[in-house]
């Protein structure tokens, strides 16, 4: 279990709960690293869609100075995201449970590709 959470970034100081995230959403740039279909049926309304395999030629796209919350389905592919931004120099941070997580606590979901 504990090599789960270190290769998905969970159980760090850098992930935070939906609980936790979601009143500081403002702070972040949202990452969403799934793919576009995924994306299409539910996704933080303010994230940005960026899937994980496109992140290394995408990244000019992200500012430096914000931090940016990485969210996938269950936290796996934003904690690889959250790591490999964080190697580039950017202030990274996964969401713990993802979007799973997100919605399991009844919070807001936009659906379609914005």
């Amino acid at each position: 279990m504990e090599l789960f959470k270190k290769l998905t970034g969970q159980g760090s100081n850098n992930s935070l709960s939906v609980q936790e995230a979601e009143p500081r959403l403002k702070e972040f740039v949202v990452l969403d690293v799934r793919q576009p279909s995924e994306f299409q049926v539910g996704h933080i309304a303010s994230a940005k869609l960026i899937p994980l395999d496109k992140l290394n030629q995408r990244l000019a796209e992200l500012p430096k100075d914000k931090a940016v919350l990485c969210v996938c389905r269950s936290g796996a592919r934003s904690g690889a995201a959250a790591r490999q931004l964080r190697a580039a120099g950017y202030e990274a941070i996964n969401l713990k449970g993802g979007m799973g997580a997100w919605q399991r606590a009844g919070l807001p979901v936009k659906q379609g590709a914005r």
